[in-house]
């Protein structure tokens, strides 16, 4: 190479990692603030940090990418430039602690740029970076204790270690109850004869997320491991221990896709999410990622599971996913795999009126909002190329016909251009149709609390049909379709008027003035399409739905500046059971 082309390729690889570099101080920044925001009580603080990280990405890559043009002209277009700027790049990730995250940097600027359709592999990263050899170069992530018993002053000391500014309230009481929890949670494990002794590891830094703080590790004994997550809470008189969670499915619920990423200071995010996967072996490393904030590269980690899935189950196709056609969505799903892909419709059946552009942005407005654990997390990928044999001729007919604006076939190639991809979910009403008795009751009732606790973060979803709704793997009903969704604030809810005459209730249209956000209620009862024992126990719990009251009163909690905490954990997980959560206020 030219000395004076090997400089610019060398200053190019420069501005890339300058711009990584840039975007790890401002994301590390948000996320350390994260605490002074918690100890503050700073919620309205923590909402929009929580934005500004989401937007960070973007913004450096836009920057990065812009540099790069100033600098190489029409050479930064060049595939062989890119090649020695991949070289160049790599030589130096082989050496970082985080170069997984590094490369999916690079990969995103490097896509922008050549506005690349597919994936080139002499262009881009396509498997993980190696660890380096290299010991690392940061604190520990974690930090250990040993104990013959949990005590009362274990857990003092334990959660001393974390150094938490503001102090409790009543910490004696709250390390005798954890104290009590664990030990009871050990002998059921144990049988009663545990002899040996208890290894604690911690994460060192507590995990922040809206209202609340997590310090999260686990406990070991001989061959045995188990969760260890204090959930704290920092109310007016300082702060407490609000849940203990011991299990792993509690663990999950808390790493939820239905839930806003959290906020942690770690110098080795890879680290973290390997002690993650110890501790919920389930779950996507994509997903672990998300989950601590970095989207981006769990998009590369889902990415990857694609690759890996169709290497491993070459006969499962892309199918339609079960449950009732969208509307709106092309939804298809491979039945061995737990994602589901969605495609913009060119044209919306009746009665649907919105747009595509606007349901884009219905989506875009559930990822910047807190999601409570009631809305799915979803993941946009550009340009996605797969192959046709991939898809059953039925999907594939109606990719091509019905979604041209956002789909390509072309020869036997499919391009993907703007595609959701989420975790599969039953729809709630298929689940209701399969499930037993009791496990059916459970999900009627979590129905009704998915709409309230939507409430309590000012969404209202708009279309409560149950085929909207979708239920995990651990029973959690979950709120998925947004086309229709919007601020709860924006809707106006009234009572249906009294009918003036025989004619008017037999009238096809209504006999009243209907604004659009006007909202009735009682015609919510249409929506339960649910058998009559299942319907009655809706409206033993949720009948308050159907009153305007319910929705009034929520309103004016919001406008109040009043918050109300939605636990990722049951009133069984607290310590003190029953205590009920009181809204809080952003000044």
């Amino acid at each position: 190479m030219h000395p004076d082309r090997q400089a610019q390729v060398a200053q190019a690889s420069d501005l890339v990692w300058n711009g990584y570099g840039k975007y790890t101080r401002a994301f590390s920044y948000i996320s350390q603030r994260a605490a002074v925001r918690f100890e503050r009580r700073d919620w309205l603080g923590m909402r929009q940090d929580t934005a500004r990280r989401l937007d960070l990405y973007t913004k450096v890559v836009v920057d990065t990418s812009r540099k790069l043009i100033d600098l190489s002209g029409p050479q930064v277009q060049n595939p062989a430039v890119w090649r020695k700027i991949k070289q160049y790049f790599q030589e130096r990730a082989h050496h970082r602690h985080d170069a997984e995250l590094a490369c999916t940097f690079y990969n995103s600027v490097n896509r922008r740029i050549l506005q690349t359709v597919g994936i080139d592999p002499d262009l881009e990263f396509i498997a993980p970076q190696p660890s380096p050899d290299t010991p690392p170069d940061h604190a520990p992530l974690m930090f250990s204790l040993e104990v013959s018993k949990v005590t009362d002053e274990t857990i003092k000391g334990l959660i001393d270690r974390f150094r938490l500014c503001t102090p409790f309230a009543d910490v004696a009481t709250d390390a005798r109850l954890c104290a009590e929890r664990i030990n009871l949670r050990l002998k059921s494990i144990g049988g009663g004869h545990w002899r040996t002794t208890l290894r604690i590891d911690m994460v060192a830094s507590p995990f922040y997320r809206e209202m609340g703080a997590y310090l999260i590790g686990r406990m070991r004994m001989a061959n045995v491991q188990m969760p260890l997550v204090f959930a704290l809470g920092n109310g007016p008189d300082g702060l407490y221990v609000d849940a203990l969670l011991l299990r792993t499915e509690e663990v999950r619920v808390l790493f939820s896709f239905s839930h806003t990423y959290f906020h942690v200071q770690t110098a080795c995010p890879g680290e973290l999410v390997r002690f993650l996967k110890e501790l919920m072996p389930t779950k996507r490393i994509a997903e672990l990622y998300i989950g601590l904030g970095y989207n981006k590269h769990g998009k590369t980690e889902l990415y990857r599971d694609l690759i890996a899935h169709r290497e491993v189950c070459g006969l499962d196709r892309f199918q339609f996913s079960p449950g009732q056609r969208g509307m709106v969505m092309i939804a298809f799903n491979m039945p061995q795999d737990n994602l589901i892909y969605k495609l913009i419709r060119d044209r919306f059946a009746s009665p649907k009126h919105a747009t595509p552009q606007q349901v884009m942005e219905k989506y875009d407005y559930v990822f910047r909002h807190d999601r409570a654990g009631r809305l799915i997390d979803v993941q946009t990928f550009e340009n996605l190329e797969i192959e046709d044999c991939c898809f059953t001729p039925d999907l594939l007919n109606e990719i091509e016909t019905g979604a041209r604006r956002t789909a390509t076939v072309d020869g036997n190639r499919v391009v993907l251009h703007h595609v959701y991809v989420e975790r599969r979910l039953i729809p709630l009403d298929v689940y209701l149709k399969q499930a037993d008795a009791a496990d059916a009751k459970a999900a009627v009732i979590d129905y009704g609390r998915a709409i309230k606790d939507l409430a309590h973060i000012n969404v209202f979803p708009g279309d409560m049909l149950l085929k909207n709704f979708g239920v995990t793997q651990l029973g959690r009903v979950i709120f998925y379709d947004y086309d229709e969704l919007c601020p709860l604030t924006d809707c106006h809810f009234r009572w249906l008027p009294q009918a003036r005459a025989y004619e008017d209730e037999m009238a096809a249209e209504p006999w009243y003035m209907v604004a659009e956000n006007d909202v009735f209620p009682e015609e919510f009862a249409r929506f339960l399409a649910m058998p009559a024992d299942l319907r009655d126990i809706f409206m033993k719990h949720h009948a308050d739905l159907l009153t305007p009251e319910f929705w009034i009163e929520s309103q004016e909690q919001i406008r109040s500046g009043a918050l109300t905490p939605i636990l990722p954990y049951n009133q069984a997980q607290r310590l003190r059971p029953g205590h009920l959560s009181q809204p809080d206020r952003i000044p």
